[in-house]
């Protein structure tokens, strides 16, 4: 089973959990304050061979910014 990433937006509590990909969009209660006012988030990966970058982000940030951190986001 995948895990998932989700913000409350409420709170702005981020938190992960197990789902199987059916119930990924179904709604979800915030670990913090309960509220079910929550969003799935995208999750960032990196793949890396041989010392090569394969797929996913430069190993930091987000895909909008090369800098490893991005205040907008909050990577």
């Amino acid at each position: 089973m995948p895990i998932y990433e989700y913000v409350c937006l409420d709170c702005g509590t981020r938190f992960d959990t197990l789902r199987s990909m059916k119930e990924a969009d179904d709604p979800i209660a915030c670990d913090q304050c309960h509220s079910e006012h929550t969003s799935r988030l995208i999750s960032l990966f990196f793949a890396q061979s041989r010392g090569q970058a394969l797929a996913g982000s430069n190993g930091g940030g987000c895909a909008s910014c090369h800098a490893g951190s991005c205040a907008g986001c909050g990577h």
